[in-house]
């Protein structure tokens, strides 16, 4: 039980550290982080995989948040995730700043190796990661 509770805190410290840097409120950022996590584990469910068994809370945060992230994702890639985002209150600026501070996240948590192999399966997020 204490993991599980140590691992949601650290999915809220992430929210909170995307709403600062972007410049969002918290309720913004969790349904962008529902939308991007769902994203990713529709278009590299491998890779997304193992890269969230290694972001603690990541796998209760997508369970939890699971109508945020749900459909939209079989067409439309990136473009179709910019616009989802769009509606949910994000600006072209604020999309790129919300992916570039994801990854770095999961780049320190998970490592390079679980973030470069989301990237090789999603070979247009290079450009943010």
């Amino acid at each position: 039980m204490t993991v599980l509770v140590g691992a949601k805190r650290l999915m809220n410290e992430l929210v909170a550290r995307l709403a600062a840097t972007v410049g969002i409120d918290t309720a913004t950022a969790t349904k962008s982080l529902a939308i991007v996590t769902g994203f990713l584990s529709a278009e590299a469910p491998d890779a997304s995989r193992a890269l969230f068994a290694r972001l603690p809370g990541a796998d209760a945060f997508l369970q939890a948040h699971q109508n945020d992230s749900a459909g939209g994702f079989n067409s439309g890639g990136l473009m179709g995730v910019a616009t989802r985002l769009m509606g949910a209150g994000l600006g072209m600026g604020q999309i790129e700043t919300f992916g570039r501070e994801f990854f770095q996240y999961a780049r320190a948590t998970a490592g390079d190796d679980a973030v470069g192999d989301v990237a090789a399966a999603i070979p247009a997020l290079k450009q943010l990661i």
